[in-house]
């Protein structure tokens, strides 16, 4: 199954007050990488979120950034410094008594001393919230995928055309490579014929054997059966139910080595040519495989 790991998905979702957006980007990577981005008081939740999408994606380096708004809950509590607070009473009432005895000391003058009362963070109910934050995680993974296959989609397609066009040339370069004995016995013949200018009787019976001995040395009939084999798997694995990219991959190198193979062999100009124009489009397949899940 070919899934492309560039994607993107985002989700919103709100109920009661609470409200949860997820976006999630992902790249090509080698293993599954993932990296969150969690409000403060969260961090609880990351072991859920990255088991849910490991559930749902084998590979790609993935970001999720968590947005969080609640307004059933106050952003922020207060706390008091009963210590600070008893030290300003005393330092106050320590004044009135100089200045104004028998005065009380306002609440207020103590509540507007600095420190004394002080914000503090309410920490999140992560049980309670997490359920809406696992449907908003869900519709964002869903987002994910959704593209990711359709990106697949049409890198299926390249790879399809190029298959073919690789398999065509293959197909071009078995016929121009058929009957090389009679070549190699031709071509021995007319080079003993040059070098010796006709003084030197020739003897069939040798020079044939010499030409199959040539042709044996060149023959490319298994590399040819295994590239096609190669491409065979190829075309399997793309429309299989398990992501592939790591085989595609394995698949490529594997033509990449019997193309090198033919063309070591083969002392055809235009079977040459043609290996060359094998190995570029199997270059631009293999760009192309790593970014295939």
């Amino acid at each position: 199954m070919i899934n492309s790991m560039t994607a993107y998905g985002s989700a919103e979702t709100s109920a009661d007050g609470l409200s949860v957006a997820v976006e999630i980007r992902s790249v090509n990577s080698r293993f599954l990488d993932i990296v969150l981005r969690l409000p403060h008081g969260y961090g609880g939740c990351e072991e859920r979120i990255k088991v849910t999408i490991g559930a749902g994606l084998e590979r790609g380096r993935v970001e999720l950034r968590l947005t969080i708004r609640n307004e059933r809950r106050i952003g922020a509590g207060f706390e008091v410094d009963l210590p600070l607070a008893t030290a300003y009473h005393q330092a106050l009432s320590q004044l009135r008594d100089a200045l104004t005895p028998g005065g009380e000391v306002p609440l207020a003058l103590l509540a507007a001393a600095n420190g004394v009362i002080r914000p503090c963070e309410v920490e999140p109910d992560l049980e309670g919230e997490w359920p809406l934050i696992q449907e908003c995680l869900d519709s964002a993974l869903q987002a994910l995928q959704g593209m990711r296959r359709r990106e697949g989609e049409h890198l299926a397609a390249d790879f399809s055309n190029r298959l073919a066009f690789i398999e065509t040339v293959i197909d071009t370069i078995e016929a121009d490579c058929q009957d090389r004995v009679e070549v190699y016995r031709r071509r021995l013949q007319a080079r003993i014929e040059a070098l010796t200018d006709g003084v030197v009787a020739l003897d069939p019976a040798r020079i044939a054997q010499e030409a199959a001995l040539l042709a044996d040395r060149s023959d490319i009939s298994e590399e040819i059966v295994r590239a096609r084999s190669h491409l065979d798997q190829f075309r399997t694995l793309m429309t299989g139910p398990e992501p592939a990219g790591r085989q595609l991959n394995f698949l490529l190198q594997e033509l990449g080595r019997e193309m090198n193979t033919i063309g070591a062999k083969t002392d055809q100009a235009d079977a040459a040519h043609r290996v060359v124009a094998v190995k570029g489009e199997l270059e631009k397949l293999r760009e192309q495989v790593q970014n295939v899940e």
